[in-house]
């Protein structure tokens, strides 16, 4: 680093950041925890050492998955859609005649999360928005780098979009999932397809050159994101430049539409940037788009352990309910 370079740059001593007061007891517990385990990754040749890599933290995180999905009352189909499997899923008490369906894309980073955790997230889903969940089990890397995952998210839409009108989709996602809606919706409009109704991103991935303020200034406090994506996003884009809108979906041009989205992201999120600056694109460009922030909260909040989540998602299902049809 130049020596110019490095006089711009702000030194910081080191110092201990206390769990705040200002959160539900649930949620200091959380953060009280500390930085959550990680491990460097493997070099980017090693597929088999990604493969065992994935397999572990899906294992891991399963018991998360089981504890959300636990809660929801749904019946749960697997369904080919043009070639890709997705879980429909139905919540108890929906009448059949309620066409209304949210297009839900797992999360995972880009390279996990399929399989039974995708399943169980979108009984979660189901819960939250109180409507049908379409849940997309697209391919990943290292076996399926840059385009599948998106290729088979926007394959999935157009078999939705066959049987059902656009008002009554709403596409959404968590962090690799919000990444690949964003794509998927940027993807569909230059393809001519009709946009759907609303999109929600949470704490969402849009920006794999990590180029934002907060991938610096939080990631010594964010306990789940403090580990750089980037070797998997490298894994993932597999040679493709990472500012394709395509890739890193906050680098879109929004002026040729792009539906209200909701966006959320905590105060001790890495991602905040990616939230924040995507915030203030759509609304230049003239998108209706809401930032809610979450009070101290690392990237994917709490895990569902603290009030704070259950606000997040009253006003998830606000928003949802606002841009269906009634």
């Amino acid at each position: 680093m130049a020596a110019e370079e490095t006089s711009r740059n702000l030194h910081l001593p080191a110092r201990e950041v206390r769990v705040p007061a200002s959160v539900s007891p649930e949620a200091q517990a959380f953060l009280a925890q500390g930085r959550m385990p990680s491990r460097p990754y493997p070099p980017l040749t090693d597929l088999d050492a990604w493969r065992a890599a994935i397999a572990e933290t899906d294992a891991a995180m399963q018991a998360m998955f089981e504890m959300r999905a636990s809660r929801v009352g749904a019946e749960v189909e697997e369904i080919d859609a043009n070639g890709v499997p997705v879980y429909s899923i139905t919540p108890h008490g929906i009448s059949p005649d309620d066409q209304r369906v949210y297009l839900d894309i797992h999360g995972g980073a880009l390279i996990q999360g399929g399989g039974v955790p995708c399943r169980l997230n979108g009984v979660a889903t189901a819960g939250q928005v109180g409507a049908r969940v379409w849940a997309v089990d697209y391919r990943m890397a290292p076996d399926h780098p840059y385009p599948a995952s998106l290729d088979d998210c926007v394959a999935a839409y157009r078999a939705l979009l066959d049987r059902h009108s656009p008002d009554q989709v709403i596409v959404g996602g968590g962090s690799a999932g919000a990444n690949l809606a964003a794509a998927l919706l940027l993807r569909a409009r230059d393809e001519g397809l009709p946009l759907p109704a609303a999109a929600v991103l949470l704490t969402p991935e849009l920006d794999l050159t990590e180029s934002g303020d907060s991938f610096q200034t939080l990631a010594p406090v964010d306990i789940v994101g403090h580990l750089s994506l980037m070797p998997v996003n490298l894994l993932y884009a597999d040679g493709h430049d990472l500012t394709d809108p395509y890739v890193s979906p906050l680098f879109g041009d929004f002026t040729k539409g792009f539906p209200s989205t909701f966006l959320s992201a905590g105060t001790r999120d890495v991602f905040l940037s990616n939230a924040a600056r995507m915030h203030r694109a759509l609304r230049e460009a003239g998108v209706p788009a809401d930032l809610h922030l979450v009070e101290a909260a690392p990237h994917g909040g709490f895990f569902g352990t603290a009030p704070e989540d259950a606000a997040l998602d009253r006003q998830i299902r606000l928003f949802t309910d606002s841009h269906w049809p009634r």
